[in-house]
């Protein structure tokens, strides 16, 4: 049937503890998302059966930051904001990771004013980068398997000499391929 058939019942794994404990977290990230504009409608695009992020264990969106793990800012932040992002974000518990979706949460997009954020990492420490205006759903599953990445080979995210946590600052390069123009012939 399954993985009970392959195994007879004398069979002995071994296996790392560090190994197991990162194969856990790794397959259930549990986002938060905070969601301002419109890189939060391609947000939830990625929950859909289309995208289907259920794939890597991170469907279960969690709106409480105390049961979250990865914080999806998508979207532009403003000054006024920016406090309740950084209580959220040290409310999640350890090890936690932040994913900066979009131009606007990165380096505040072309809303170059005083009232924007001018990138959400001069707050808070971000491990993956995500361009696009907005980026596609794709893009953001990418970033999550980045994480996966991080997570399968490190553990926990390293810490610097005075003990905070150093952000990854990852940055992905956009991975769709542009349409070109198609010829089209008129007549016989």
């Amino acid at each position: 049937m399954g993985l009970e058939a392959a195994l007879t019942t004398d069979t002995i794994l071994t296996t790392q503890l560090r190994r197991v404990v990162n194969w856990a977290r790794r397959s259930s990230i549990w986002p938060m998302p905070f969601a301002t504009a419109c890189c939060g409608i391609e947000l939830m695009a990625t929950a859909c059966s289309r995208y289907d992020v259920a794939r890597f264990g991170s469907e279960a969106m969690r709106f409480s930051p105390r049961q979250a793990d990865l914080c999806i800012v998508a979207g532009r932040v403003s000054v006024k904001m920016m406090p309740v992002l950084q209580r959220i974000y040290q409310q999640m518990a350890e090890p936690r990771w932040v994913i900066s979706m979009g131009a606007c949460a990165s380096t505040g997009g072309v809303f170059d004013t005083y009232a924007v954020v001018q990138g959400v990492d001069q707050f808070i420490p971000v491990d993956v980068y995500i361009p696009g205006c907005p980026p596609r759903p794709e893009m953001l599953i990418e970033g999550i398997m980045a994480i996966q990445r991080i997570i399968d080979n490190e553990g926990i995210p390293p810490k610097g000499p005075d003990g905070k946590r150093v952000p990854l600052g990852i940055a992905l390069q956009p991975s769709a391929v542009k349409a070109k123009p198609v010829g089209i012939t008129v007549g016989s």
